[in-house]
């Protein structure tokens, strides 16, 4: 099992966005029991709260179910519970560097290291946009997450624990 975590500021829309494209890939490819997909926000201002219905629907449209997501924090215990952490932009990932103890930076990364081919280092934040917004963000999602998923894939054929 591989425990993905990915983290933006309210988890309401890039990184439930990005969790539930994960699953839904993850699932596609065959790997559903192997993969475990969850996301959190540095900031506590949708505690509890589903993701944003613009995000919803649009992450509908291409297949992928948001509707069970509610929002959460991210904790300190995230980081011994997951393998990979996924900031959604850089502020996340300076905000999740400050939770790491020693050595734990290795299993941050930023999302855009999985799809450079965009030129920028920040997953555009689609909250104050419109809906077109969302669906740019789902198309870099399923892109980083394609890169994330062939990464995991091979880690499972190197330990014999694919298929």
């Amino acid at each position: 099992m591989v425990s993905v975590l990915f983290v933006c500021t309210g988890n309401i829309c890039r990184s439930p966005t990005a969790a539930g494209v994960l699953e839904t890939l993850a699932g596609r490819r065959g790997l559903a029991a192997r993969i475990e997909a969850a996301s959190a926000g540095t900031h506590g201002y949708h505690l509890g709260e589903p993701a944003d219905p613009r995000a919803v629907a649009a992450a509908l449209r291409r297949g992928v179910d948001l509707s069970s997501h509610r929002a959460r924090r991210v904790a300190r215990r995230d980081l011994d519970r997951f393998d990979l952490l996924v900031a959604m932009d850089r502020s996340h990932g300076e905000q999740l560097r400050r939770l790491a103890r020693d050595g734990e930076e290795r299993k941050l990364r930023l999302f855009m290291d999985y799809a450079p081919e965009y030129g920028f280092r920040d997953v555009p934040d689609p909250y104050y946009g419109a809906p077109r917004d969302f669906e740019r963000v789902l198309d870099i999602v399923e892109r980083g997450v394609g890169t994330i998923l062939d990464e995991i894939e091979r880690r499972l054929a190197q330990t014999g624990a694919s298929g």
